[in-house]
């Protein structure tokens, strides 16, 4: 009976043995599969960025050059007809690369899309706080306006106002201590901070945006509002905003074109254009992000095109192939 007790023994050793070997084993396979993947998201996130990097790169080369073919002919114009305004529609980046330049064996697709829209296309927000309180109230009844034809509560504009006033008085004022005013906004979707609902957000979103407060009413581009922003902006009506808009699609608005009215000259409208919003949207593999980018184009004392702010965000596959809206 000892032998087979031995026997029993050393079967139940090796079990145990091979047990933890298994286990040990399966432990590495995990940390060494989770290491790949990690250095596999680590390079996607890398990759993506650069790629992103080089979408705003690209729109900034456009508008640089934009400026330098006005400068030139020495006509300051930004209309739809120019190479900015032309969307870039998602494609293959392999479709830009030459025979060849491609690695072997590097099979994953990268489909990029990109787009340049004129910011000053819309009303800037920040235009409430410019000038003194004619000036000001003038810019009211201009926002009113545009409020009125897209069927918005006027409560809303005046919540609006009223809280951009309170947090720019409280941003000079430096007063932190026992203030519960809001935030000065720097982007559009921060207005509802002001007060502003999701709805009333959505419906705006392609009349108004946010850019920085000069010591200057920020113009509307003729050559490139909605209807209701050239109404509110020139003080007429949307049938006379269409007739506008059906005459620059015939030819674009030059600096004191007869076929603008009078209210043209009144310093809110121009025919050229500063800020510029540059939207890139890439997928790669299973990954899908969007960068969306403010820049302004020769501000003062630099012959450039700046970035303002940049903001990435991840989106779902289904949304990175829509083909982005002006």
């Amino acid at each position: 009976m000892k032998p087979r007790r031995q026997t029993g023994a050393a079967l139940l050793a090796a079990m145990i043995t091979v047990t933890l070997v298994a286990t040990l084993a399966a432990a590495a396979l995990w940390r060494q599969w989770r290491g790949v993947e990690v250095e596999g998201a680590e390079r996607a996130r890398v990759q993506s960025s650069w790629l992103l990097t080089g979408a705003l790169d690209w729109g900034r080369l456009i508008l640089s050059g934009d400026f330098s073919e006005d400068r030139k002919k020495n006509l300051y114009v930004d209309h739809l007809g120019e190479p900015w305004a032309v969307p870039l529609a998602e494609a293959r980046l392999s479709t830009f690369l030459a025979a060849g330049e491609a690695q072997a064996g590097d099979d994953r697709d990268a489909f990029l899309s990109g787009q340049v829209t004129d910011l000053q296309s819309r009303l800037n927000v920040m235009n409430l706080l410019v000038g003194d309180a004619n000036t000001r109230l003038k810019t009211y009844v201009r926002f009113e306006q545009l409020f009125d034809m897209l069927r918005l509560r006027s409560g809303e504009l005046g919540m609006l106002h009223d809280n951009l006033q309170r947090a720019s008085e409280a941003m000079q004022a430096d007063a932190s201590d026992g203030n519960d005013a809001p935030l000065l906004p720097r982007r559009f979707d921060q207005l509802a901070w002001l007060g502003l609902s999701p709805e009333s957000l959505e419906t705006l979103r392609p009349y108004l945006t946010v850019l920085p407060a000069g010591e200057v009413i920020t113009p509307v581009n003729v050559n490139t509002a909605l209807a209701p922003v050239l109404a509110a902006a020139l003080q007429i009506n949307a049938a006379d905003a269409q007739r506008l808009i059906a005459e620059r699609e015939r030819e674009f608005f030059r600096a004191g074109d007869p076929r603008l009215p009078a209210s043209a000259n009144n310093g809110w409208t121009s025919v050229n254009s500063a800020f510029f919003e540059i939207r890139g949207r890439l997928r790669l593999d299973d990954v899908a992000l969007e960068e969306v980018s403010v820049v302004q184009r020769n501000p003062p004392n630099r012959n450039a095109v700046v970035t303002l702010w940049r903001e990435r965000t991840a989106l779902t596959v289904s949304a990175a192939n829509a083909t982005p809206t002006r």
